[in-house]
């Protein structure tokens, strides 16, 4: 019977997004997102200069 209690204990809660953890997350797509186009631009620019 402890093995049966012991499996019920080991399932994980379903996760629970934090507002905090979310927006860091957004804002972290936006930025790297805003990196990766300034490098093109740049190249773009670079290339036609």
């Amino acid at each position: 019977m402890k093995k049966k209690e012991e499996k019920v204990k080991v399932k994980k809660p379903k996760r629970q997004y934090d507002k905090g953890e979310i927006f860091v997350k957004i804002m972290a797509g936006i930025l790297a997102l805003l990196m990766v186009a300034g490098t093109g631009i740049t190249l773009v620019y670079a290339l036609m200069a």
